[in-house]
């Protein structure tokens, strides 16, 4: 999913609606979403020289849970693209506003982190820029190619917005051809427009479908689930992602960031994850990738194959 991402240093709240107390929502958490503390000599080589190199990755300042298991694998996930968001999803804490001009270094300062840590596959993401006309996607194929300059051995997932379903933009993804070009849905349809504000259901089904119909080998979307969406309707939306092509589907538990943002409605039982994954391997899907604790970069390297 894109990643739900929980970053504190230095961004601002959303002036989110606060929701009325209903019996029905669940807030306290589960004996199964117990988060383990990342551990192992590889990981700990691996923090040090991130804090040594002052690199940012989404792993840390999104506080991912899988992180320690991620970096020992050899994957690590960055955000490109600055870190103010044009749009205001519910569910998501980078703050909203009026981004400052993209960075025309970034492209190499992302290579050489990944070359420093040693990624052997790199998940790269973005924050919507609706600002920009070319909605960053000249960033973000100039990214791609430093990525491959610098480390030609490193795989690549790119975790795209929908570019308001431009085209063009979306070209210069498909021209640069991720080994995995990565979409999240988020959401059932009927939730959609409370969980991410600005967008369209319809619209992220035809970014995914664009890109399998022009040459992606390996496409890929993530939704949450907990935010009052019914069995039926996740399993409509999975559908609604095969009909389109989509490779690789991750389901994981909404956590909510702050006070602010959407409640958590449900806590799903690690048994109706785990049916989800056999569903969606029956309905043809290369890899399903189902838990409370998985988000969108979870065994992604895996998913190369």
């Amino acid at each position: 999913m894109a990643e739900i991402k929980t970053v504190n240093q230095g961004w601002v709240k959303l002036n989110l609606p606060k929701k009325e107390s209903n019996s029905k929502v669940r807030t306290k958490k589960p004996d199964w979403i117990r988060v383990k503390l990342p551990i192992g000599k590889k990981y700990t080589q691996l923090r040090s020289t991130v804090e040594k190199n002052n690199l940012h990755t989404i792993c840390v300042s999104g506080n991912c849970p899988n992180m320690g298991e991620c970096w020992t694998e050899g994957t690590a996930t960055f955000m490109i693209l600055g870190n103010i968001c044009t749009r205001s999803c519910g569910f998501c804490n980078v703050q909203t506003g009026s981004p400052l001009p993209a960075d025309t270094l970034e492209p190499f300062k992302v290579a050489r982190s990944i070359n420093i840590m040693g990624v052997k596959h790199a998940v790269i993401t973005s924050v919507d820029r609706d600002d920009l006309k070319d909605g960053g996607s000249i960033i973000w194929a100039e990214t791609v190619n430093a990525v491959r300059d610098l480390n030609p051995k490193t795989t690549i997932e790119t975790l795209i917005p929908d570019f308001k379903g431009e085209t063009e933009n979306i070209d210069r993804i498909i021209e640069v051809a991720p080994e995995v070009v990565s979409h999240n849905l988020e959401t059932v349809r009927r939730l959609t427009r409370e969980v991410r504000i600005q967008a369209k259901y319809d619209r992220s089904l035809e970014v995914l479908k664009y890109l399998k119909e022009n040459g992606i080998n390996r496409t890929k979307s993530g939704i949450m689930l907990g935010l009052g969406e019914t069995k039926e309707e996740v399993l409509e939306t999975m559908k609604d992602l095969r009909n389109v092509g989509v490779d690789i589907i991750t389901l994981g538990q909404y956590l909510q960031p702050t006070k602010k943002h959407l409640t958590v409605k449900d806590f799903i039982r690690p048994e109706d994850f785990k049916e989800y994954e056999v569903i969606g391997k029956e309905m043809g899907f290369r890899h399903v990738e189902s838990g409370p604790l998985v988000r969108s970069s979870y065994k992604a390297h895996k998913h190369i194959h």
